[in-house]
């Protein structure tokens, strides 16, 4: 089975079909209360668990002239790079996990397990403790709480999936926002470690609404239970296996202006208690993208949004960011980088969805976002290399980020044509 385009007579405009889904025999609503009460729960789940997640460079920063300020930035970015690896490797097995048992049981231990990790945070005082504690079991509380809810979105919707999962990612893109401003306020007015405590109480309260709203529409007893956790004949599915390497070439450098932009403000100049909103300003504009995109996407074709939308934010990176050298200019870049960066992590999951078999979508989203896991881990840390190296400037860090995106997005191309040869189709 693949995902093709057919072109009826009678229709002069392109019509999107997705075969996968409409042979495998589950009927999809594409409305109702329970539907729409999912996507609902995962705009909570991506808030608290995504949304900090974006925020990592108010830590970065906070770090850096406190409590790990002995330390090198790339040094404290390995614990952003741990949390994304850990975050994105755990997608293999939770998707399993959804698979047979759906996703509640996930949720609610990954609530534990985030909330935890936020507490214990608040409590650490070395470099090591602060690697255990917002590294890995940060990254895999995030997991728990983000893959379950958007493969459940999967199972409720087929025709107005990607708008209703570009719905639920706003959430992490509203958060983005929200935390750095939150966090940055919290840290001054009651210190750091109560700072972090009140965003754990926060995560709690919202986090146990998302898993008691967010419901599958498979039963377990559908699910695939005596398959094998790895299916060698997915990685013989060429359009799959292109959209995955072209997204470790976009992991590689699309969150590197999340770690290093209030850095890069404060060094060109914008002052402390100012900087922190540029990276509010990045994920404000994420919120756009992961909302505008996904509205269209169900009509005009994920894919075809999906590949100008990545190449764009590696163009602006290139173009913009290099040559920023003022606020008003920054700004400009991290709206845009926000919009298009957005656009990517709203669409790359309908895009999965669309070239998979549904009953597959858990196990699908995991085994992507677990390869992209070591690119992602190398991000952060080769990106403060590459600034030690250069004595401080940036530039061969943000042609890093520029140029591995631009790259993947070709790829994504090439998984695009695979379905459908006309570079124009709606895809």
């Amino acid at each position: 089975m693949s995902t093709t385009l057919m072109q009826q007579n009678s229709v002069p405009s392109v019509k999107l079909v997705d075969l996968r889904n409409q042979d495998d025999g589950v009927d999809y609503p594409d409305e109702g209360f329970p539907a729409w009460l999912t996507v609902f729960g995962a705009f909570l789940a991506l808030f608290c668990s995504f949304g900090q997640l974006n925020a990592f460079g108010t830590y970065q920063s906070w770090y850096a002239t406190h409590q790990l300020q002995h330390l090198h930035p790339s040094a404290i970015a390995w614990i952003g790079s741990i949390q994304l690896c850990v975050f994105f490797v755990s997608g293999g097995f939770i998707g399993r996990i959804f698979d047979t048992h759906g996703p509640r049981i996930i949720m609610a231990l990954g609530t534990v397990v985030y909330v935890s990790s936020i507490m214990l945070t608040s409590l650490a005082g070395t470099y090591y403790q602060y690697i255990i504690t917002q590294g890995i079991l940060f990254g895999l509380g995030v997991g728990m709480l983000f893959y379950p809810p958007l493969a459940a979105i999967s199972t409720h919707f087929s025709k107005y999936r990607a708008t209703a999962l570009g719905i639920a990612m706003v959430g992490s893109g509203i958060g983005g926002t929200v935390y750095p401003i939150l966090l940055q306020k919290l840290f001054i007015h009651i210190g750091f470690a109560w700072g972090v405590r009140v965003s754990g109480f926060i995560c709690l309260a919202l986090c146990a609404v998302a898993t008691g709203t967010v419901t599958s529409r498979l039963s377990p007893k559908r699910c695939p239970t005596q398959s094998p956790w790895l299916d060698v004949k997915t990685f013989k599915d060429t359009q799959f296996v292109l959209l995955v390497i072209g997204s470790c070439f976009i992991s590689l450098g699309l969150f590197i202006p999340f770690f290093y932009i209030v850095s890069y403000g404060l060094d060109i100049g914008v002052s402390p208690n100012t900087a922190f909103y540029v990276l509010a300003v990045l994920n404000a504009g994420s919120v756009l993208g992961r909302i505008a995109p996904a509205l269209v996407a169900d009509a005009f074709g994920r894919f075809t949004l999906l590949v100008p939308c990545a190449f764009m934010a590696g163009l602006s990176s290139l173009v913009i960011w290099t040559f920023a050298r003022s606020l008003p200019s920054l700004m400009l870049y991290a709206a845009l980088y926000g919009l298009f960066s957005g656009a990517f992590n709203a669409l790359i999951v309908p895009c999965i969805a669309q070239v998979s078999d549904i009953r597959e979508i858990g196990v699908r989203i995991g085994i992507l976002y677990s390869v992209i896991s070591f690119p992602s881990l190398l991000s952060g840390p080769t990106a403060g290399a590459l600034l030690t190296l250069a004595h401080g400037s940036y530039t061969g860090l943000i042609v890093l980020n520029g140029a591995t995106v631009i790259i993947g997005s070709l790829f994504l191309l090439w998984s695009k044509l695979k379905i459908n040869p006309s570079i124009f189709a709606r895809v």
